[in-house]
């Protein structure tokens, strides 16, 4: 169960990532008007925002400045928005509910939702881009490049290529894994390293370290992720529960069975933890968010 210092800084996170969004996303009055309130829909207002916790939280390993980490946060979550936008298209998951409303393309068109992405996709690019205190020029590139990867044929893009090419399939434990290290897990991975980038660099192991950690555990978000969609309702979901069995798509749950999804999400945190024994009480916050992924469904 999480502690009330970490719900609190949780939820002032969150506020952060709301109020930096806001600022960072073009407004609504703005030509192209409709874009612009499409844009700000698919992104404010929705989501637990883990993404842009993780990276605070990997920040704090390298003293990033709180800016620094906004424009980092900001970016890996648009990218993420984008990937909901189109992933929810009829060409696609064919879905009318996220985050509790209407998919973009539901309450705007499908046309609109296409560009919502584009437009994402690169407002993101523009803001890791855009210098950051105390980032060298070689750092900022080398974190464009990582986000880049994480998103595109070699990340999230190929990974949901191959969901899309396995409905119906039956894949096996690798094959499974390396479909949700792509799809889920690269930007995941992406989120954690990039909030580490935005400060002092670490060194090499710590950096192994780290990576071993985000990679574990964004494999283990994918594991929930498939527990959720079998045990919890479209209410609380915020997006069509069971969804996954109803397309006949290859899961953990499916693979392994419930219980050891579940058992196999808790081998995979404390793996998270291991890798992190070296940081000492900077990696906490870490820790914590380890705790509250895993710890959503049971």
């Amino acid at each position: 169960m999480a502690n009330e210092s970490f719900i609190g800084w949780m939820t002032q996170i969150q506020q952060t990532m709301e109020t930096a969004l806001t600022r960072f996303l073009p407004s609504a009055d703005t030509l192209p008007q409709r874009l612009h309130q499409a844009m700000r829909y698919a992104t404010l207002q929705g989501g637990k925002r883990v993404r842009p916790l993780l990276a605070f939280a990997a920040g704090e390993l390298s003293g990033a400045s709180a800016e620094n980490l906004a424009r980092v946060a900001a970016a890996v979550e648009m990218i993420h928005a984008y990937s909901l936008v189109h992933d929810d298209l009829p060409c696609m998951d064919d879905d009318v509910l996220r985050r509790g409303k209407p998919t973009c393309h539901v309450e705007f068109d499908e046309a609109t939702a296409l560009l919502v992405g584009d437009a994402l996709q690169t407002l993101a690019f523009e803001l890791i881009a855009t210098p950051m205190e105390g980032v060298s020029p070689a750092s900022q590139l080398a974190m464009c490049q990582l986000l880049a990867r994480a998103s595109g044929h070699g990340g999230m893009a190929g990974g949901q290529a191959i969901d899309l090419a396995s409905v119906g399939q039956t894949l096996n434990l690798p094959e499974l894994e390396f479909m949700h290290m792509l799809k889920t897990g690269a930007l995941i991975r992406a989120a954690v390293l990039l909030g580490a980038m935005a400060g002092q660099p670490l060194n090499a192991k710590q950096t192994e370290q780290l990576d071993i950690f985000a990679k574990r555990i964004g494999l283990a978000f994918q594991v929930v992720d498939d527990v959720l969609d079998c045990e919890a309702d479209t209410a609380t979901l915020g997006k069509t529960a069971g969804k996954d069995a109803a397309n006949d798509k290859p899961t953990y749950v499916s693979l392994m069975g419930l219980a050891e999804a579940k058992q196999f999400a808790r081998e995979l945190r404390e793996q998270a933890f291991a890798a992190l024994e070296d940081f000492g009480p900077a990696a906490d916050r870490l820790k914590q968010l380890a705790d509250y992924i895993v710890a959503r469904s049971f």
